[in-house]
């Protein structure tokens, strides 16, 4: 295996392909990041897989990946290569060499663009067919995945950051929620959902959990548990399986878009009123002008207007009454015209800024505060607006990437420091439901965690933590400052690195679930050729620990979706997620399982040593 990056997520992936899947690999990455890399005692083991030899990681220095650094990192040779620049111009360079020097390999590219990355996946998929035109199509159209780190990481965050809706992952049009119910009290039964995924370490006395490292001395959770071990463990908390179409109320967005405005945002208040004035006093003046003058109604209010706009003749030789009548008429005209003026200007500014960044409004509450709007943080900004969930950003660079989706979305954003006094302030953080600090910066990210909390006890904070070791130490500082404050920490790499290493050994990743700050993984396999799964039941093939059948696509290799992870909204789901425990698995069934990163490595089985996979499925 050959790992290609420039940052922490290649390590990660790196150290996750040695210790998991016990695979050789190189990793090719500036002297920076291989001099961290060397200096990386080895990376502990989270999942008990310590056992046995640990295969080393080969580091080739170099600053690009060019064609010259492709062939001494042996990719002609290699099983799969992953290209996991921060740059997608960068990896799509490289994809097109290494699918030159090796027509057959796996791809997983790294991509933050998700119209590129579709485009290039079928670029790759198609040279791969023409340089190996006796191929089995099948396996050459699985060779390619383009995968975002951002876009696996967000949906996690963004669960962390809603009250009831913990980290969400998208199949086959449906929306799964894997929910964290708390410790049971005296006599209550907990809703088991469609099953139970882990057993937290959270107990009675110790409703907290263990979030803040992967490598704590604290018993962490039971991932997978039979109905054994959740009968006895009834002393913990649990999260279980939901599925659900949508999640959240369906709020409608008010705000000022770019092709129009409501009436209130064009004219200010005081403007209306004194336009209502003026109405007001042109019916008066043509009543009075129908009664005293026994004019017609219309006729009446046809001089009126004449009169209001000047451009009627002199009243020089009519009664007395039709006189003093154009005169107010006259009067109220010289009104409205700084009133046309000023509805002008105001109409102008209202659409000039309509452009600009719109303000957190003053009565908001019950929204969430979101610091950063890079990559990771543009793409949660998405998910959550996509829930219809309120948010106000924060965020330095007025040029950030995600500073324009917000313009667009018209969601308030605050520019400034984050660490500034006066910053938390205007993004009404002391009203706020949760606060999710998504800067590339640890210091950055809990010197706003603890101004927060500061200004508001109870907040929810989610915030993103690289460092290990860090995390733990702000988890448990924060937990006792703050013991009834629910607090996470949450890296990017760890999340995205299992979804990774799950295409690299080719298979679909649906998606990650952290629990505590250990990892469930969702994946899409065929059952044929898979001895687990094939002849068996679905409760034979349940091994605890390790793997669950979750839902079973019954059709046709052919007629089946080839993505279950972007099925559309609208498309009927052709999954079987109510599955008895004695429903037989056949050869051209594919199952949707949840599985440890151990689990999973067992199951790959052929494909772990470098064979690709033949199901037509990314």
């Amino acid at each position: 295996m050959v790992v290609c990056g420039d940052d922490g997520l290649a390590r990660r992936l790196a150290i996750e392909l040695r210790e998991v899947y016990r695979q050789r690999v190189v990793l090719v990455a500036p002297a920076a990041e291989a001099e961290e890399q060397a200096a990386d005692p080895s990376a502990a083991d989270h999942d008990g897989l310590s056992g046995g030899m640990v295969l080393p990681v080969r580091v080739e220095t170099a600053p690009a990946p060019t064609l010259a650094v492709l062939q001494r990192a042996r990719v002609d040779r290699a099983a799969a290569l992953a290209l996991m620049y921060e740059d997608d111009e960068t990896n799509l360079r490289a994809a097109l060499a290494a699918r030159r020097l090796s027509p057959g390999i796996r791809l997983v590219v790294r991509m933050y663009n998700r119209k590129l990355g579709q485009h290039l996946e079928e670029l790759l998929d198609q040279a791969a067919l023409v340089a190996l035109p006796g191929a089995d199509r099948a396996v050459l159209d699985a060779s390619t995945t383009v995968l975002s780190d951002a876009d696996t990481a967000a949906p996690a965050l963004v669960a962390t950051a809603i009250a009831d809706t913990n980290k969400v992952v998208q199949a086959d049009g449906l929306l799964l929620r894997a929910s964290e119910r708390p410790v049971p009290g005296r006599g209550e039964v907990p809703d088991p959902g469609l099953c139970t995924l882990a057993l937290l370490s959270s107990t009675a006395a110790e409703p907290a959990g263990f979030e803040g490292s992967d490598a704590g001395s604290a018993p962490g959770p039971e991932l997978l548990p039979d109905d054994r071990a959740v009968l006895g463990g009834a002393a913990r908390g649990t999260v279980v399986l939901e599925a659900v179409r949508h999640a959240g109320p369906t709020l409608p967005a008010r705000r000022l878009a770019r092709r129009g405005a409501p009436l209130g945002e064009v004219f200010s208040g005081r403007l209306r009123w004194a336009l209502a004035g003026i109405v007001a006093a042109v019916v008066t003046l043509t009543v009075t002008s129908t009664a005293l003058t026994d004019a017609d109604p219309l006729h009446a209010a046809y001089l009126t207007l004449l009169d209001l706009f000047s451009i009627n003749d002199p009243a020089v030789d009519e009664p007395t009454t039709r006189q003093v009548l154009q005169l107010l008429s006259g009067l109220v005209g010289l009104a409205l015209l700084p009133l046309l003026v000023a509805g002008a200007l105001e109409a102008l500014g209202t659409f000039r800024t309509a452009g600009s960044l719109r303000r957190p409004p003053r009565g908001l509450s019950d929204h969430i505060v979101l610091l950063g709007l890079g990559k990771i943080g543009t793409r949660v900004l998405a998910r959550l607006r996509e829930l219809d969930i309120p948010v106000v950003c924060v965020e330095q660079d007025p040029d950030a990437r995600g500073v324009a989706l917000a313009r667009d979305l018209g969601v308030p954003v605050v520019l400034g420091d984050v660490t500034e006094d006066g910053v938390l302030d205007a993004a009404r953080v002391h009203r706020a439901a949760a606060l999710l600090a998504l800067t590339s910066s640890d210091t950055t990210n809990l010197e706003a965690t603890l101004a927060a909390r500061a200004l508001k006890d109870d907040l929810r904070v989610a915030l993103r933590l690289y460092d290990d070791d860090f995390a733990a130490a702000v988890y448990r500082t924060l937990r006792s400052a703050h013991p009834q404050a629910v607090t996470r920490s949450r890296s990017v790499s760890h999340l995205a690195a299992p979804a990774f290493a799950g295409a690299m050994m080719g298979r679909q990743i649906l998606g990650a679930i952290s629990v505590e700050r250990k990892v469930l993984l969702f994946a899409a396999l065929p059952v044929a050729g898979h001895p687990p799964f094939e002849g068996r039941t679905v409760s034979e093939a349940f091994r605890p620990g390790s793997w669950r059948v979750l839902a079973l696509d019954t059709a046709r290799p052919e007629a089946r979706h080839p993505d279950l992870a972007h099925t559309g909204r609208d498309e009927q789901p052709s999954l079987l997620w109510d599955l008895h425990p004695g429903h037989v698995l056949h050869p051209h069934d594919r199952v949707v399982i949840a599985a440890t990163r151990r689990g999973l490595a067992e199951l790959l089985g052929p494909a772990a040593h470098g064979h690709p996979v033949a199901d037509g499925s990314r």
